[in-house]
This record gives structure tokens, C-alpha cells and sequence, in this order.
């Protein structure tokens, strides 16, 4: 069915809602949600695959097999959340592990359901964010999908798109809790509109109450990148200890590190935590470093639910890893949707080898230069932007911070090009093996076998008005999907 208008009431108003999240990415740690569920008593679980890269990737898979194209790492995961969602039945899933084919997933979810005796799960599918059947449909209906960068029109891109979603918000998400789901599966949203839609459907809040959508978007996206909040990439990192300043001596233990916990209250007041017992670290600086992570102008944050004002939140410390977040404002929500999309644009490939020796960085370099000289000799030209060198451990990982130290011994060099010809590509890829005998001494090896030329999906940010989509929600029980 599609959505319905109005506001979606919850069924506990008044509670401090439990929501965590414990996937900031297709490829996260895969016994993190088994391992928070267990360690916490939560009301949602949220698993937050897609990344604009994970979009080109799902693209791919499903080009390859039409009834793939979604993250499936989620299916492992819920097979080891089955126990959890058999013994504790406040449990609820929401995850945007759909991709680019949330029905299939669904599907599948929906067999691991069965086969652990939960063929009653009600699951809820969300989509209408495909938009790649329709561009010209929408092309001939004014949408010119301009590319938010240099403004110009989707028409006048010479190559074909592969992929076209857009970032749907939370209304879908809550519309499925309110028909009955305990598992939400959605292609394409916001990151942090899983957690906005919980939140809308346990309060009942309006969907113009900004400040408490704008409130739940803030504590969406500080969970959204799973442990990130929580100690994961924290900056006070040192050598595995928290600095003098913060709590003496104590390890971060990265090794066990939990996944955070935002406890959310009916004001839209949030306080995040994680599990006990666990490794890493919630404090003011780990929540402050997520809060300005990815966010653009802190004045004007834009969701598809809400525009969020992080000018006046304040974080405080209330206790060992328990951060106050407050003063959220929110402004009406943007009138159109974020578009992710995706178009051919040739061919790529890369080698890599293990270069020794005191003139390590010199030879590498020539042997850079010797296969481009063997490419050109074949016909095979390269552009100097496509034929991209870096000599790591020499200070070309991050250019500018350190040059290569006197002493140095040995460098990987990795050369990585594109161009519109794969054969040309699989012939650069075939010039790494014969540098073993015909270039320099001092070689040791490759680090990883020969490679296949892939194709190139370049991203074209763009927007498309809310008014020509309808957000499709299907609730069905497992069992009547095997």
C-alpha cells in the first residue's frame, strides 16, 4: 500500500525510548548487533548499510543478478539475531539493508524467519526511491536532476546512468511500525531517519513539531556511524589509552568496543551510551567529534524530515559514558529529496608491488614510468589525471604531512588508472608481472594476484521534488513470503 497522510501515533507515549545502532556501514563488525542486543536492553536496533560508494556497489551486484542488489550482510546478522528476537519481544529491526532491491532482501530475511520458528514477523517493506525506471519519465515532467555542484541538467551527461535513488525520511519507516512491523526494510533513506522513525511512531509527535524531529535527527546521526561515538576514530586515541585529561590510565579497548545507545525522551532530549562492559569511550569529545561529522553548514543540516539548526545544542557529561544532548531547533523540511546517482564512466584497475632497497623510491618510480612506456608502445595512451602513481610509506598516503625519510627501505608502489577502453585497462593490469625479470632488482613480489578491469560508476549528486514521489509501505508476515 502506499503511505497515508497524517500524523503516526505510537503505542508506549511518555517512555524513554531505547534505540541502537550497530552497523555504520555494509561491512561493519558483524557480531556487533548480536553482541548489543545481549549486553543491552534495547527497543530498536537499527543497521545503517549505504554510502554513496555502497549505492555504485548494490548497482553492480544487481546488474550482475537482478534479485541481488542489497546488503547481505544483513542476512547473516539476522540469522544471529534470531535468539534475541525470539526471548526478548520488545525487539524491532530497522534497516535501510534493502539497497537497491528491498523486496529480495526481504524475501530472504523472511526465510531465515521461518526457518527459526518466526514465520508470525511482520515485515515491513519501504521503497519508491528506485527512480532509475522513471528518469525520463520525470526528465519530460521538469525535473531537470541539475548536478548540485556545477548546476547542469542530467540531459546533458554522455553516459548512461546505472543507479538513481532517492533519500527517502522517516514517514515510510513509521508507517510500517504503525501497520504492525517488527522488521523495517527500506531501500534508499536518510541515515538518520531510522532512528527519526521509531521516535515519530513511539511519541506521536506532528510532523511539523521541527525542534523534536530536528531533536531526533541530531541523535540519528550521532549513532548513525555506529561506533564512531563511541570511541572508534577518536582522536585522543594513544597508543590504545585515553589521554591524562580524560580518564587516567584507562584503555580504550578498541577490540571491544561497544555500539552506541541513544536513549531518547518524549522533549526529543537524548542522552547516548552504550552497552556495560563494553571497550571504548563516550564522552563530550566523542559525541562533539560525530556531531560536526558530515554535516555541511551547522545552521541548516538538511534531512528529508527536518532542516536542522546545530547551533544551540549543548552536550554535557552526566557519568561515565553518558552524554546529555539538548537545544536541537528545526526549521520545515527541504521540498525536494537528496538523489544519489550513479552513471558509467569507463573502465578502472590497479597493481601494486613491493619495491626494496636504498633507492626503493627511485625504483619504484621507474618502474611507474616503465610500464607506462610499454602501455604507450602498445597503443594503449593514458591521460596523466588517469594514470595516478603513489609510492606508500614514502608520504604520498597523505601528501603533504611527512616526506620520505633518508633511511627508507622500501615503498609499495600502487598505480591506479582509468580509461573510457577496458582493454586497455586489462593491459595495463598485464604489465606489472614481467617487471619480475625485465625491471630493476630490488622487486619482491606483488600484493595480491592480477586483477580484472572494472567498470567506473562516477556520482552525480542532484535533487528531485517530493511531490513527484510516493513512498511505497508493504507489511506482510514471513511466512507467507516462502
Amino acid at each position: 500500500m502506499t503511505l497515508a497522510k497524517g500524523t503516526v501515533h505510537g503505542d508506549i507515549c511518555g517512555m524513554t525510548l531505547r534505540i541502537a545502532n550497530a552497523a555504520g556501514f555494509f561491512g561493519d563488525n558483524l557480531d556487533a548487533p548480536r553482541l548489543t542486543v545481549e549486553r543491552a536492553e534495547v527497543d530498536y536496533l537499527t543497521l545503517e548499510y549505504l554510502a554513496e560508494l555502497t549505492m555504485s556497489i548494490l548497482a553492480r551486484i544487481r546488474e550482475k543478478n537482478p534479485q541481488a542488489g542489497y546488503a547481505a550482510d544483513f542476512l547473516t546478522v539476522l540469522e544471529s539475531l534470531t535468539p534475541a528476537l525470539s526471548a526478548q519481544p520488545q525487539l524491532k529491526i530497522v534497516t535501510n539493508a534493502g539497497g537497491m532491491n528491498p523486496h529480495a532482501c526481504a524475501a530472504a530475511a523472511a526465510k531465515i524467519l521461518c526457518d527459526a520458528g518466526l514465520g508470525e514477523t511482520q515485515i515491513g517493506i519501504v521503497d519508491g526511491d528506485d527512480l532509475l525506471p522513471r528518469l525520463e519519465e520525470l526528465q519530460s515532467a521538469g525535473c531537470a536532476f541539475e548536478h548540485l555542484d556545477s548546476g547542469q541538467p542530467l540531459a546533458s551527461l554522455q553516459h548512461p546512468a546505472v543507479s538513481a535513488n532517492a533519500y527517502l525520511g522517516a514517514k515510510p519507516i513509521a508507517q510500517a511500525l504503525s501497520d504492525g512491523a517488527r522488521i523495517v526494510i527500506t531501500g534508499r533513506v536518510a541515515d538518520a531517519s531510522l532512528v527519526v522513525g521509531p521516535a515519530m511512531h513511539r511519541f506521536g509527535w506532528d510532523w511539523d513539531d521541527w525542534n523534536r524531529l530536528a531533536s531526533a535527527s541530531v541523535a540519528g546521526h550521532l549513532i548513525e556511524c555506529g561506533a564512531q561515538v563511541t570511541g572508534g576514530f577518536y582522536t585522543n586515541w594513544n597508543g590504545g589509552k585515553l589521554e591524562q585529561d580524560f580518564t587516567s590510565g584507562l584503555r580504550l579497548d578498541l577490540g571491544n568496543i561497544g555500539y552506541p545507545v541513544a536513549e531518547i525522551e518524549s522533549d526529543g532530549a537524548c542522552v547516548i551510551t552504550k552497552p556495560e562492559g563494553t571497550g571504548g569511550i563516550v564522552n563530550r569529545q566523542t559525541v562533539c567529534e560525530q556531531l560536526v561529522y558530515e554535516i555541511g553548514d551547522p545552521a541548516h543540516y538538511l534531512t528529508p524530515d527536518v532542516d536542522v539548526d546545530f547551533t544551540n545544542v549543548q552536550v554535557e557529561e552526566l557519568g561515565p559514558n553518558r552524554v546529555r544532548v539538548i537545544g536541537a531547533l528545526g526549521n520545515p523540511a527541504p521540498d525536494s529529496y537528496k538523489v544519489s546517482l550513479a552513471y558509467r564512466d569507463g573502465f578502472t584497475g590497479s597493481g601494486t608491488m613491493l619495491c626494496y632497497g636504498r633507492d626503493c623510491v627511485a625504483k619504484a618510480r621507474a618502474c611507474a614510468g616503465i610500464i607506462r612506456q610499454r602501455l604507450a608502445a602498445s597503443g594503449c595512451e593514458f591521460f596523466d589525471e588517469d594514470f595516478y602513481v603513489e609510492l606508500l610509506g614514502s608520504g604520498d598516503g597523505v601528501p603533504g604531512l611527512h616526506s620520505a625519510p633518508a633511511e627508507l627501505r622500501e615503498v609499495m608502489l600502487r598505480v591506479s588508472v582509468r580509461n573510457a577502453d577496458r582493454a586497455a585497462v586489462e593491459r595495463f593490469l598485464r604489465e606489472f608481472a614481467p617487471l619480475a625479470t625485465s625491471g630493476p632488482a630490488g622487486l619482491a613480489g606483488y600484493a595480491a594476484g592480477r586483477s580484472s578491469a572494472r567498470p567506473v560508476f562516477s556520482y552525480w549528486p542532484t535533487t528531485v521534488r517530493k511531490e513527484y514521489l510516493t513512498p511505497g509501505v508493504q507489511v506482510v508476515a514471513a511466512a507467507s513470503m516462502t
